[in-house]
């Protein structure tokens, strides 16, 4: 990576008036300075910084009269009073309480800090604010500009005009063809359009330059049990190939918080953030994402009875909600709660630890979900991130280095597995009160960590929740950089599949008899430790080895099988070493 001092076009950049800038920031201020454009986009990781080189670019901006004055515009009502407070340290005042009704403020602010809603209420009335000054616009997660049409047309409509305007963005792509304001698109061929950012600093740069924390992600599966309307009962195991439908039933029952998953889970992540804190991060603090309001609350009280201490609890309608993040941020308590108000652009750099106990599964949300947790503060900081062992999920986590762009036009764009319609569909809340409880039971879902990821590689073997196999995992040193994680990973994963292989013996004929359900136990256990060595031989998914086992011997899902069908599937397995 070049360095400034390597660099002559960034040495000759002014001192910043604010904190010392970072080796992209600078270059990508540089590029600016050089073109002057109307229109930049900046794409940079969630932590890179992307706040920082907004207001500089606004210092230079307004120090040299190419601008009178900032609008800073932001998806949430959080987001703007951080970027005011932000702007407020380097010597840029923004009104971040501008009101439409009023539609002025004070000659003392440098500009005003709003909303994409507030624009949209009355672009008209930002139109003229923007044509009467010199105006930068600073328009930030600027994915939002296709979230709804009347967003779009409002920016549009306000902002066209403006002097310039600077967009940012950790996540450049969407899920459908709403095309984002004021960002370039390039033509790929075939009628696609592909968008073009200015200047980007991906994930995979930022961890290798140390500017953001590792992630390794703790992916639990387990039996599910649930029972439809028809009071037919199923059982599947998370992460095995399922329908749409048994995939997001699955993966629902194991999020109820009535059940026996979620609890372990989050008994697991208490343990870790403890040994972080005992580890050399005394602040570290986590969050928990839930899909709505009646299940955040929920997990609220299970973690008061698993860490004996309140958890901060925020809610999108609870007027209070940025100060209850402001204050949790400011503070040393454990748990934050949250249901999306925290999924993008809030600035906690202690989380360190995350439970991501929702259904949402497109990319975009998981990576501003995940981004939550990779601002680093020093180097050696980790984080964790507790998740359900589905593809989706995995497929996401494994893929946290993958830089992506908006494109539009793509014919026959396909379903990936990252499309929430079917989850969305199965989970919604319908409009007549208890039809979807009608619809569908959870029953019982107990946890098992399946595997960890972490820079797209696969860990670990499986092992029951509370095993001391999981301990040593939940324990790993905290202050870590990304090689020794890496190292420590295969280490650990080594001595666990040797133990695992010394422990598996041939089944003795003469074996006296114990009861059926501790003797289904102790060979799904074998079939499963089996299953998992077979994993790390050939990189086969768990899922997918125990679907050819059935595919070849017949059978049902492993928490239905017989005795003799376990005991079958475990000598075919051995066959195949």
């Amino acid at each position: 990576m070049t360095s400034a001092a390597d660099d002559p076009t960034i040495a000759d950049v002014a001192a910043p008036a604010g904190p010392p800038l970072r080796a992209w920031q600078r270059r990508a201020l540089t590029k600016y300075l050089t073109r002057r454009p109307a229109d930049f986009l900046a794409v940079a990781t969630p932590g890179a910084g992307k706040t920082t080189f907004g207001l500089r670019v606004a210092s230079e901006l307004l120090a040299d009269r190419t601008v009178d004055q900032v609008a800073v515009v932001t998806p949430t009502e959080h987001l703007k009073h951080q970027w005011a407070e932000a702007a407020a340290r380097v010597g840029i005042a923004l009104d971040s309480r501008f009101s439409n009704s009023t539609g002025q403020t004070s000659a003392d602010y440098h500009g005003v800090a709003l909303t994409y809603a507030q624009v949209a209420a009355h672009p008209t009335r930002h139109r003229v604010r923007t044509e009467n000054r010199r105006t930068l616009v600073i328009l930030d997660e600027i994915h939002h500009g296709g979230d709804a049409k009347s967003w779009g047309e409002a920016i549009r409509e306000a902002f066209s005009d403006a002097t310039r305007r600077l967009a940012l963005t950790g996540t450049p792509f969407r899920s459908d063809d709403s095309p984002i304001p004021f960002v370039t698109y390039e033509p790929e061929g075939g009628g696609v359009l592909r968008s073009k950012a200015d200047h980007t600093y991906g994930y995979a740069d930022a961890l290798a330059d140390g500017v953001v924390r590792p992630v390794v992600f703790l992916a639990y599966s387990g039996q599910a049990s649930w029972r439809t309307s028809a009071g037919e009962e199923f059982t599947a195991r998370l992460g095995e190939p399922l329908s749409a439908e048994h995939t997001a039933r699955a993966w629902r029952t194991a999020l109820d918080p009535h059940g026996d998953w979620i609890p372990s889970v989050l008994e697991a992540a208490h343990t870790r953030l403890k040994q972080l804190r005992a580890a050399g991060v005394p602040d570290a603090g986590g969050l928990v994402i839930a899909t709505d309001q009646t299940v955040a609350r929920d997990y609220a009280e299970l973690l008061t009875a698993i860490s004996g201490r309140k958890p901060t609890l925020v809610l999108s309608d609870d007027p209070k909600s940025s100060s209850r993040i402001a204050e949790f941020a400011a503070s040393d308590d454990e748990w934050m709660v949250a249901v999306r108000m925290v999924s993008e652009g809030v600035d906690v750099p202690r989380l360190a630890v995350g439970v991501y106990a929702t259904s949402s599964s497109t990319p975009l949300f998981f990576a501003q979900a995940i981004g939550r947790f990779v601002r680093s503060r020093r180097p050696g900081e980790t984080a964790s991130v507790f998740l359900p062992s589905v593809p989706v999920l995995l497929n996401l986590a494994s893929q946290m280095e993958a830089e992506r762009d908006h494109v539009l036009g793509k014919p026959h764009r396909e379903s990936d597995g990252l499309d929430d319609a079917l989850l969305i569909d199965a989970n919604k809340q319908k409009d007549e009160p208890g039809e979807e409880e009608k619809a569908f039971q959870s029953l019982h879902a107990d946890a098992e960590l399946d595997q960890l990821i972490f820079d797209g590689a696969s860990y670990g073997t499986a092992t029951f929740s509370g095993s001391e196999e999981e301990s040593e995992y939940l324990g790993l040193p905290g202050l870590l950089d990304a090689n020794q994680v890496r190292e420590l990973l295969r280490r650990r994963q080594a001595e666990q599949v040797a133990e695992r292989s010394a422990a598996v013996t041939p089944a003795v004929p003469a074996e006296p008899a114990r009861p059926a359900g501790e003797n289904l136990h102790a060979l799904r256990k074998e079939l499963n430790t089996l299953v998992a060595m077979h994993h790390h031989r050939t990189g086969k998914p768990h899922g997918m080895v125990h679907n050819e086992l059935r595919t070849r011997l017949g059978g049902p899902p492993t928490a239905m099988a017989t005795a003799d069908q376990l005991r079958e599937r475990i000598a075919a397995l051995r066959e195949w070493r």
